[in-house]
């Protein structure tokens, strides 16, 4: 889809230089001169180049790049792209080198102090567009976007993809006139732009689709209905429109040259024959007509073959953009695959990647594997790909052409296993999982996905599809693309074979483009270590506690699920007499006007709707100052979402295969290095209330077993005492004296014997607070005290033990001057609001930066214990295994006979897990379910 041609006739082509510079930088294998000069991106935006001037038909041409990493965006946010890293040294001698390149082809090469390259390009854009000519942006850059109009699309050179309207849509949700609203809503990690906390791009989209833009959502946020949604539009309402102002692109700065200076011209030939040979782009100098002998070619460091091609070709070659470097090949015989084998066996490195049914790796059927052995060279190998003419009766027909699955393994599985051939993935955990189920075995492997998370927990996500826009300025297939959604979606097996090549090998690629950029990250931030000895091989660990799952007793459920049922219902009916009436309980606006108009409690603000908020920060001090509807109202509630929750869905979940329920465990999900369980969720299981406990009773152990729960007695505590050196607290827990009684009677002046169990009570309150930077308006809260009273108390806390407050605030002066803070094991937690200007979300970072070093040290000693445990038990003649993993707790399967044994190797290990100047403490229970356990 070209741009409507415009009324000059004359047509302008705007290249994003800065963006294109780094997308073939990381697209291509590093090149070098003879002299050493690195040249990747040199090479690959030459190329470019040269083709975009045969290619187009423009009359005029510009090359804009950024002047500087500051614009006058600092001034407006002095945060913004404030945590972009630096450019990797290998490219910082070729940006002059580009810009030589681009004179010598006769190309304005433009730049202004103070603005970006994307404000130029918006502004030229305009001015061309005011005197009718047509615009193409060479550029996929998503802040382009909202340029796009009639007479002006983009044109991603590496995909040979316009974008227009439609694509603009399909990205945003909202036409190129609506983006800047959108992107003011959902942010940008990349460049740190903040927008509105909890939401995101499909939310944006929906909110502006309904209130048309910015300025009137803003103006209406009262009249949303969801609570969460409505405070943060309320709240963060100035930080929309800084975040405006931010995306919005600039379109009237004065052009530095004229727009008749931008006359497509002839190269001058001597300086641009001079350059490509000083170079030695002797595929360019061939290409572009200029003949004698060239100098020695850039050497590849390395530039592995392609399958069937010798290495001394492939280091020869001229690199090329993704575009044309892209060589994906569809294997579908033996010969074929054993010359990529052969390749990635020599080369000593491969990326793979698996096509599956299912997201569950539990499962998952195996479709096909896609490996890659360079950037741009990748293959998929087809294994159980359906015909379009396939049915029930005869699901062969139509079968495309595949390598028979078991043959195809039978070669894969030597390697995969081989020690000498590094294997990358990105979320190796499920394809582990999936090949394991197929008897194939992946060692040695590095994964993109958890070198990411150590590189930059707390910045951004770490899918591969917003690593490869982040990192390489490629926007790669969804899987929605190739599979489409709702109901006209198809199963991975039912998509043809080109467009499975397509998105399949290019996630090998990915994964292989991005091992090569992150990789090196681990030395310069000290994390080696981190990764090698706790992230990397936790996979096979946590692979192995997924494959085993934890039993629940399906009929147990049931019967909770009907005596939830039971007790929601009288609970209803509390609620209805309390009210005087029946209603929705769920409803908050009937809740609302009942609450607030016919019970005439204090009411929380109004929006413009009428409608009162019914969250349970509005209604839990309702509750707490005896209010008895709000208080059944928060049982409801609670109660309602257990149900749904847990005993509704858990019987759903539970494997037909194996009769229990097997968890998935996300290792990237969270800034502090813990765990998260996903579907389901088993670790929000309440702990201490009756109807959690109830839960957890059908969570039990096979037959001849018991359920061991183990773990780690005030490991956060313990940490503390350690890290901020605090002798009082070291003294107790070395003398397995009662820390919280301690606490009490060091700020209360009361002597531990006999003490009142309440006061004890507030001290464990203070204990757990302070790690967590409490507030007295939180603490008081909690104890149901007044506020001057709970102040008092952490007052008292902090004159009793002064090193508590020394530490907080050298955390928060590290976190201020790095940006992050780190972990006794060197994990560093990232915090990016920091330095924000809005005063709740930088205390919300200060109080983050309190607690991360806590809590990303617990979390690492935990992952370090879950590594040292299956080894032992195995050494010991143990058959023990982990079945789940609840932030400091760790739930085993165990034989009746070998409880003794297990019980004390399990806290033996976790003990000596790490050492610290405090001992570590793991306590063990057992019984026939998970609630008898703990």
């Amino acid at each position: 889809m070209a741009p409507g041609e415009g009324a000059s006739g004359r047509h302008l082509f705007l290249i994003d230089g800065s963006g294109y510079i780094f997308r073939a930088f990381h697209a291509l294998p590093m090149l070098t001169r003879p002299d050493g000069t690195p040249v990747n991106a040199v090479m690959g935006f030459t190329t470019m180049l040269a083709k975009l001037i045969e290619d187009t038909g423009a009359h005029r041409l510009a090359v804009i790049f950024d002047s500087a990493r500051t614009s006058f965006r600092n001034e407006i946010y002095p945060a913004y792209k404030a945590q972009r890293p630096d450019p990797p040294p290998e490219l910082v001698p070729q940006f002059g080198l580009i810009r030589e390149a681009v004179r010598a082809f006769n190309v304005p090469c433009i730049e202004l102090q103070g603005f970006e390259a994307d404000d130029l390009i918006a502004s030229y854009a305009r001015a061309a567009l005011t005197i009718g000519d047509t615009v193409t942006v060479v550029s996929s850059d998503k802040d382009l976007m909202q340029l796009v109009r009639p007479g002006l699309d983009l044109l991603d050179p590496m995909k040979n993809r316009r974008i227009g309207p439609a694509e603009v849509v399909e990205k945003f949700g909202v036409p190129p006139d609506k983006v800047v609203d959108v992107q003011a809503l959902m942010g940008d990690s990349v460049d740190n732009v903040p927008g509105v906390p909890g939401i995101g791009q499909k939310t944006a989209a929906e909110l502006i689709q309904t209130y048309g833009d910015l300025d009137t959502l803003l103006a209406r946020a009262a009249e949303i209905k969801q609570p969460k949604r409505r405070e943060n539009l309320i709240e963060y309402r100035e930080l929309a429109l800084v975040s405006r102002d931010l995306v919005r692109l600039r379109d009237d700065i004065d052009l530095p040259v004229p727009l008749d200076g931008l006359e497509k011209h002839p190269p001058d030939r001597a300086a641009l024959e001079a350059f490509l040979r000083t170079q030695g782009f002797r595929g360019l100098l061939a290409k572009l007509g200029f003949g004698g002998a060239a100098s020695t070619a850039p050497s590849s460091a390395p530039a592995p073959a392609a399958a069937g091609e010798s290495a001394a070709q492939a280091a020869s070659a001229p690199a090329m953009p993704a575009s044309v470097m892209a060589e994906y090949e569809l294997v579908q015989d033996l010969a074929a695959l054993d010359r990529w084998i052969a390749v990635a066996t020599a080369q000593g490195l491969v990326a793979v990647d698996t096509e599956t049914t299912s997201l569950d790796s539990q499962l998952a059927e195996l479709v096909g594997v896609s490996l890659a052995t360079a950037a741009g060279r990748a293959c998929y190998i087809p294994l159980a790909h359906v015909g379009a003419a396939a049915t029930p009766l005869d699901p062969d027909a139509g079968r495309p052409v595949q390598i028979q699955l078991e043959a195809a393994l039978a070669r894969l599985r030597p390697l995969l296993a081989d020690p000498a051939v590094l294997k990358v993935g990105h979320n190796l955990k499920y394809d582990m999982a999936v090949l394991e189920r197929y008897g194939v075995t992946v060692t040695p492997w590095d994964d993109t996905m958890l070198l990411s998370y150590v590189l930059g927990a707390g910045l951004h996500g770490h899918g591969m599809d917003e690593l490869a826009e982040r990192h390489l300025g490629y926007k790669t297939i969804s899987y929605k693309e190739v599979t489409g959604s709702g109901k006209s979606q198809i199963s991975f097996a039912e998509v043809a074979l080109d467009k499975a090549l397509a998105y399949a090998a290019e996630d090998a690629d990915i994964t292989l483009r991005l091992h090569t950029l992150l990789k090196p990250g681990l030395v310069r931030d000290r994390v080696t270590n981190l990764y090698e000895a706790i992230e990397r091989p936790l996979i096979p660990v946590v692979v192995g506690m997924e494959r085993q799952g934890v039993r629940v007793d399906p009929d147990r459920l049931r019967r909770l699920s009907q005596e939830f049922a039971t007790r929601l219902a009288e609970l209803e009916g509390e609620i209805h007499r309390l009210a005087g009436h029946p209603f929705a309980v769920g409803s908050p606006k009937q809740l609302g006007k009942v609450l607030f108009e016919e019970q005439k409690l204090p009411p929380p603000k109004v929006g413009k709707s009428g409608d009162y908020s019914t969250d349970s920060s509005v209604l839990e001090p309702l509750a707490e100052q005896g209010h008895e509807l709000p208080a059944r109202v928060l049982d409801w509630r609670q109660l309602a979402k257990l149900k749904s929750t847990y005993t509704d869905a858990l019987v759903q979940q539970i494997n037909p295969r194996t009769g229990r329920i097997h968890t998935s465990f996300a290792l990237a999900a969270t800034a502090t290095g813990r765990l998260s369980s996903t579907d389901p969720n088993l670790q929000n299981i309440p702990v201490r209330t009756e109807e959690g406990r109830k839960i957890r009773a059908c969570f039990i152990a096979d037959p001849g077993h018991v359920l061991m729960s183990a773990d780690y007695s005030q490991i956060e505590l313990r940490v503390l005492a350690d890290i901020a050196d605090i002798d009082t607290l070291k003294t107790a827990f070395r003398d397995g004296i009662d820390i919280h009684a301690m606490t009490a009677s060091q700020v209360f002046g009361v002597p531990i014997e006999g003490m009142d169990p309440m006061i004890r009570r507030k001290a464990k309150a203070i204990n757990f607070g302070i790690i967590y930077g409490i507030s007295g308006f939180g603490l008081a809260r909690q104890l149901g005290i007044a506020q001057g009273e709970a102040q008092a108390f952490i007052r008292a806390y902090f004159e009793r033990f002064p090193g508590i407050r020394a530490y907080m605030d050298r955390m928060k002066e590290e976190a201020r001057a790095n940006g992050y803070v780190s972990t006794l094991f060197g994990r560093r937690v990232h915090l990016r609001g920091i330095q924000d200007r809005v005063a709740s979300i930088r205390a919300f970072a200060e109080r983050q930066a309190i607690n991360a070093p806590i809590q990303g040290t617990a979390a690492d000693i935990v992952k370090r214990a879950m590594l040292r445990l299956p080894p032992a038990l195995a050494a010991a003649g143990l058959s023990a295994r982990m079945v789940l993993q609840v932030h400091d707790e760790l739930l085993f399967e165990v034989p009746e006979a070998e409880v003794a044994a297990t019980s004390t190797l399990v806290r033996q290990v976790m003990e000596a897990a790490a050492t610290l100047s405090v001992p570590l403490v793991a306590d063990a229970g057992t019984g026939a379910s998970w609630a008898e356990a703990h």
